[in-house]
């Protein structure tokens, strides 16, 4: 089997936003994401002492922190989405890219799932967006159910709350690459035609085995919760700078747009 068949991957990355407009910020994380082939996790589980698959471990993974956030649902809620668009994968493989639980814990800013035709072709990429307010939207980025090109940039109107430092007028432009050996996730805000944010993923493919899972929990111990102390953190670095603070609005009305 090919390493780009395997049923899952471990990615080590770093993550760096950077703030395009007054007052003028960056900042950059490691991390370590998980690629699942959403039919294949119990595979992907079998045989590790230190990942699991919808139970307690260093390192695990659950239905329900997806999705509908129903065990077993992951592809009934995906091609749905991808049916109300007009999107037919006809059986084709699902890939989800996403932070796993650690220790039991996990929050999942974004998750990527690429969406491929049985045929192999990419067809929809469904961007799962929580912010720290327990919401959830999706921006499904399709071509009305034709093949889609990796790295052509895909543009899509904001509509859901993050920061509290933008309002909703904007749009983003997301660049991805395929997932292989490196990964790359490129997202370019704009408000108005003016860039205010970049935002990117890079990341390289390791084998996900138990030595590579203790490897990164060593190194990063406490991953999942720092993200959240990391997004008030930088937060509040920014509020003392000056940035103007925009009140959260209500959630958008469609779960999907």
């Amino acid at each position: 089997m090919s390493k780009s068949q395997a049923a899952a991957h471990l990615y080590t990355a770093r993550v760096m936003h950077r703030r395009l407009v007054a007052p003028l910020y960056r900042f950059v994380y490691r991390v370590f994401y998980l690629l699942l082939d959403i039919d294949r996790v119990d595979e992907a589980a079998k045989g590790l002492r230190l990942f699991s698959h919808n139970r307690f471990n260093l390192l695990s993974f659950h239905d329900r922190d997806h999705g509908s956030y129903e065990r077993g649902e992951l592809r009934t809620w995906a091609e749905t989405i991808l049916s109300n668009a007009g999107v037919s994968l006809d059986g084709g493989r699902i890939r989800l890219l996403c932070m796993p639980r650690l220790f039991g814990y996990a929050f999942n800013p974004i998750s990527l799932w690429y969406c491929e035709h049985v045929d192999g072709s990419l067809r929809a990429v469904i961007v799962e967006v929580h912010n720290t307010f327990g919401e959830r939207h999706c921006y499904l980025l399709a071509s009305d159910g034709a093949a889609m090109s990796y790295m052509q940039p895909y543009e899509t109107e904001k509509c859901f709350h993050v920061s509290p430092f933008f309002d909703l007028v904007g749009r983003y432009r997301f660049t991805l690459s395929e997932p292989s050996e490196q990964l790359r996730v490129l997202i370019h805000e704009t408000r108005e035609g003016q860039p205010i944010l970049d935002a990117t993923l890079a990341g390289e493919r390791r084998t996900l085995n138990d030595g590579n899972v203790l490897k990164q929990v060593l190194m990063l111990p406490l991953m999942t919760f720092k993200v959240v102390a990391g997004i008030h953190w930088e937060a509040l670095k920014l509020w003392l700078r000056g940035a103007r603070f925009h009140r959260k609005p209500a959630a958008p009305k469609l779960d999907v747009t």
